[in-house]
């Protein structure tokens, strides 16, 4: 469900998200002034992938799912996004199709700016391009770093470094997030790693004082002892 947008309403959210605020003040207000505000309910799809790209997107409220299925109903969650981030990029860049399946988690408020009004503007005032470049060249680090983590982490520092990772925001300077509301299986498909090793790792952070376990979700009860653990030989305290 679409809704006009108020000027004052997702501004104030929209200003928690650090490239928002870095960019030029003449580009955030006519965002502002292209965006609607974008309601889905849980469970709801926003785009498949394969779909022709509608524009850009930033999460408001909720929790919204990314991942891919096989024909045999195999899914992979490559993440789950929340509150204040941008996604739908790749497809701004390269007018291609949307590269996975987008639905929401829970009950979730979207800031929507559509492709043919964002491709005018851009076309208007082509600096405007840098920005949105290095909203991409963003992801594109957390990409690299998650690759490789994979190939050269033991799963109990990958497990320690997606959980910072997902409380500072997705790489969000000055964010830092208590409470995950992640359910274990998701955070295994997320890492490539079974339910149950997920499971031993966080019940021995736990035991470690770094976590509290609840139903679907993970508090950071000491952020110290988890940075330590994910940073053995030195913690990277300034993406945080």
């Amino acid at each position: 469900m679409s809704l006009p947008l108020s000027p004052n309403d997702p501004l104030a959210a929209l200003e928690r998200n650090a490239w928002f605020r870095a960019a030029p003040e003449a580009l955030q207000a006519q965002l502002i002034e292209l965006g609607r505000v974008e309601r889905l309910q849980a469970g709801e799809r926003l785009f498949m992938r394969g779909d022709p790209d509608d524009g850009l997107y930033c999460v408001l409220n909720g929790l919204m799912r990314f991942g891919a299925a096989s024909l045999a109903g195999k899914e992979a969650l490559l993440a789950v996004i929340e509150p204040v981030n941008w996604f739908g990029e790749i497809a701004l860049f390269d007018g291609r199709e949307r590269t996975h399946d987008a639905y929401a988690e829970r009950d979730s408020v979207l800031f929507h700016i559509p492709r043919a009004e964002l491709a005018a503007l851009l076309e208007r005032t082509p600096q405007y391009w840098h920005p949105f470049g290095l909203l991409l060249t963003q992801k594109l680090r957390l990409a690299f770093d998650a690759i490789e983590e994979a190939a050269l982490l033991p799963a109990a520092q990958r497990v320690a470094r997606r959980l910072l990772l997902m409380a500072s925001g997705l790489g969000e300077p000055g964010v830092l997030r208590r409470v995950l509301k992640v359910p274990q299986e998701d955070l295994a498909m997320m890492l490539a790693l079974s339910r149950q090793t997920i499971n031993q790792i966080l019940k021995q952070f736990e035991t470690q004082g770094a976590l509290q376990l609840r139903y679907a979700e993970i508090e950071i009860a000491d952020v110290d002892k988890l940075m330590a653990l994910a940073y053995p030989d030195g913690p990277r305290r300034a993406s945080l």
